[in-house]
């Protein structure tokens, strides 16, 4: 019989340029979208730690609507996205997350910055370790956050991302700034 806390978790692989993302959501939404080069246990072990009851199905077919808005983050023609999200975290994880997604496409700000919009000026600390935290890298844009001096510091899809990303959105709001 079935454990009424037990939850499928559909998941399958991105395949963008050289690199190779796996990502998940359950029926409520993305859940999960992983570093570059990670293999299927990071993911079991994040979906381990978030939902413990949760079975991992291979689903191309499920996570397709997700995997298109990625595809097109990458290509540069979405700067937003649209379907639900299914993140847990604790109360001050979420309140960083929330502030994350206030960052506007093409920008960044410091964690003393996020700090300061969350009202704890003195957590810059904690701020970067529930940044650290994010489970859905991308579409939770943990990429835009910097040091205060303008350096590109840590990032769980490694720092080469991170400047790729920062790159691609600088590169996409010059091109949309040209065609006014």
């Amino acid at each position: 019989m079935k454990n009424d806390k037990e939850q499928t978790i559909d998941w399958a692989i991105l395949h963008y340029d050289k690199w190779q993302l796996y990502v998940a959501r359950t029926e409520k939404g993305l859940c999960y979208v992983g570093s570059p080069g990670q293999t299927y246990e990071e993911l079991k072990f994040m979906m381990q730690k978030r939902f413990p009851n949760a079975n991992l199905v291979e689903n191309e077919k499920a996570l397709n609507p997700y995997l298109k808005e990625l595809q097109e983050y990458f290509e540069g023609t979405r700067q937003t996205f649209s379907l639900p999200a299914d993140i847990k975290g604790t109360p001050f994880q979420q309140e960083i997350w929330a502030a994350l997604n206030q960052i506007p496409y093409g920008q960044t700000c410091s964690y003393s910055d996020i700090a300061q919009i969350i009202q704890r000026p003195a957590a810059v600390r904690a701020v970067g370790t529930a940044i650290g935290a994010n489970p859905i890298l991308i579409t939770v844009p943990c990429h835009r956050v910097i040091g205060k001096n303008g350096a590109i510091t840590g990032y769980r899809g490694g720092t080469e991302m991170k400047r790729y990303l920062l790159q691609l959105e600088a590169q996409s709001d010059r091109k949309k700034s040209i065609r006014l």
